[in-house]
């Protein structure tokens, strides 16, 4: 599961649980993590993959998606790997943002039921960048993270860009990095990243 990790600011701080606080219940207020760039410039050659047997399933466009459907998926698939960023947006700023057409979410529905989403960011062209992929809890472990992956790609490689990006942290699912780089993502720089953690100051529930 990807995350957009360009970090303008940390999150900001909060009356939750300030660190004195936080430090005398023995719990860290910041998060470490490495974050791992990567990057395909060829279009892969796989096979087709298709959705598990035995399953509905249809991949939408969301045109302009509703705040609130939005930050359901954002924040129904992000709260295990501590997503915080379009969390602690403004409404102004997320709805201007998804209203830019070189923004485009594609969500996943398994029998009618919203599942997953990913986001493809535009704005770089000739570089597309994967910028959130990622599966509702219930969703994951159904075999459908390798279908909507192909589809990202496919729906990527389809503007002929000269490059795809996608980056994820330690913090994302194990199967994260392993997944992107099958699919044909290679590494080409991590980072250390800290920031304060976004459960101590309330924009993710603790």
């Amino acid at each position: 599961m990807a995350r957009w990790l360009e970090l303008p600011s940390a999150p900001p701080e909060g009356d939750v649980l300030p660190p004195d606080l936080a430090v005398a219940a023995g719990r860290k207020t910041t998060l470490q993590f490495t974050v791992t760039y990567l990057e395909m410039t060829e279009r892969p050659n796989h096979v087709a993959v298709h959705p598990p047997p035995r399953t509905k399933v249809a991949l939408m466009r969301a045109h302009t998606p509703t705040l609130d459907f939005y930050r359901f998926l954002y924040n129904g698939i992000g709260e295990d790997w501590n997503w915080w960023y379009r969390r602690s947006m403004p409404d102004a700023d997320l709805a201007a943002l998804l209203e830019d057409e070189r923004i485009e979410v594609f969500v996943l529905y398994v029998e009618g039921v919203p599942a997953g989403y990913f986001e493809l960011d535009r704005r770089e062209e000739p570089v597309i960048d994967l910028a959130y992929f990622g599966l509702l809890p219930q969703f994951v472990g159904r075999k459908l993270g390798p279908y909507m992956l192909y589809s990202a790609l496919e729906q990527a490689w389809s503007y002929e860009p000269d490059r795809l990006t996608v980056n994820t942290n330690t913090m994302d699912h194990p199967r994260a990095l392993p997944l992107y780089q099958k699919y044909g993502f290679q590494p080409y720089r991590q980072e250390q990243q800290t920031i304060p953690d976004p459960k101590l100051n309330g924009i993710i529930p603790g």
